[in-house]
């Protein structure tokens, strides 16, 4: 058993997932609130690594974190080394393709929430902020939640993306999808097994979860009032 390749993906998967807490909340409430009329560009951007090809998404994802970009050159003249074939440029390329994952159920969630009680928060003198953790959060949290175990169970899997914009390197960026892969090049099929087993158990497990919390929740995208 890869131990390693086991460990580093729960440290990923966990990193990712409370990255997005921070990240995809925020956008979840923008697009369950807003009347903007071109916020099906963002509702685009957001669910975008859903239809795009992991490869091509990992492709322009390397190539944005590359010496030659913004971000690369400025990653470099901060850490001394790039971004890709590392653990820090695994975990964005992580937030980045668990994003809708987590996104679209606390907007499905948050756009449930009775208007009438939000205004009331406001008009008895609330902050958005207070009104959010007061009144919105507990209201959504099954969506919340689903959004977190949801992005956790997709950053556990996937494969393509790491590959392209980690590589395989043990105890770096070698996760438990590419572990599966070596014991295959290999012609390992017990190991493989044994990974994939790992796997195919987790996911069950989450899709019991994320379906016993509340199933009206789960939306493709907020239903407008």
């Amino acid at each position: 058993m890869d131990w390693s390749a086991i460990f580093l993906t729960l440290r990923l998967a966990l990193l990712v997932c409370a990255i997005l807490l921070v990240v995809a909340t925020p956008i979840a409430w923008w697009l369950s609130f807003t009347r903007w009329r071109w916020k099906f560009f963002v509702e685009s951007i957001v669910a975008l690594p859903l239809v795009l090809p992991p490869t091509v998404l990992g492709f322009y994802v390397l190539v944005a974190m590359g010496s030659n970009s913004p971000l690369g050159r400025w990653y470099q003249s901060l850490t001394g080394h790039g971004l890709p074939f590392t653990f820090e440029g695994l975990a964005i390329a992580s937030v980045i393709y668990s994003l809708p994952f987590a996104v679209q159920p606390m907007a499905a969630a948050f756009s449930q929430v009775d208007r009438n009680l939000i205004n009331a928060s406001s008009i008895l003198g609330a902050s958005r902020i207070r009104t959010f953790i007061r009144v919105v959060l507990p209201l959504s949290i099954g969506g919340v939640v689903t959004g977190f175990v949801l992005s956790f169970a997709h950053t556990l899997g996937e494969f393509g993306v790491v590959l392209m914009v980690g590589g395989d390197i043990p105890g770096v960026t070698r996760t438990v999808s590419i572990a599966i892969y070596d014991h295959v090049q290999a012609l390992d099929y017990a190991g493989a097994n044994r990974m994939a087993l790992i796997l195919m158990a987790f996911s069950f497990v989450t899709l019991s979860i994320t379906y016993s919390l509340n199933r009206r929740i789960w939306a493709v995208w907020p239903m407008h009032r």
